[in-house]
């Protein structure tokens, strides 16, 4: 399978898409709201992936498209986009992005349960979480550079901070 990158280049990952990268590439994921964002590293192989995922739980009639906007598929893709770069699913590290309630609803569930869905599932397949920045009200954003392994993140109109690296300075 081809990579979906060229070297050093930038990716945008829109809702419902995942997308993956065994090059030294830049993942953006601009605007999250409710969403769920899971950034992926293979800490052995440098093989990386980015799920944007909408909505929580298992997959939807055949019929609809893209089946990724689901928790389960998304990451079941990632983890079959990973593993066709070459990754090994012992040596995934992610970190979770997301499940704001930006519309500040009381009756609004989507988000928890998106993020409940996105960790249940992670949890389930033995992937390690290595940091987090979900809940609230507040949309954020997430730039993975996959060059030094570092995720970026901003809440609201907050400028970028370090929320992980992958790959330490030993």
């Amino acid at each position: 399978m081809a990579n979906e990158a060229q070297s050093e280049g930038t990716i945008c990952v829109l809702t419902g898409e995942v997308k993956a990268s065994k090059e030294k590439v830049k993942f953006n994921v601009p605007a999250i709201g409710s969403c769920v964002v899971v950034a992926a590293y293979d800490v052995k192989t440098g093989v990386s992936a980015v799920a944007h995922i909408m909505l929580p739980g298992v997959s939807p009639p055949k019929s609809y498209t893209p089946h990724t906007r689901y928790a389960f598929n998304a990451i079941e893709e990632l983890m079959t986009k990973m593993d066709e770069l070459g990754s090994n699913t012992e040596n995934v590290e992610v970190c979770v992005v997301g499940g704001s309630n930006v519309l500040k609803r009381k009756d609004d569930t989507i988000c928890q349960s998106n993020i409940n869905s996105v960790f249940h599932i992670l949890q389930a397949k033995n992937i390690k979480i290595k940091a987090t920045s979900v809940g609230g009200t507040e949309r954020r954003s997430i730039f993975f550079d996959t060059k030094n392994g570092q995720v970026y993140h901003s809440t609201g109109n907050e400028d970028d901070k370090l929320l992980y690296c992958f790959i330490s300075d030993d």
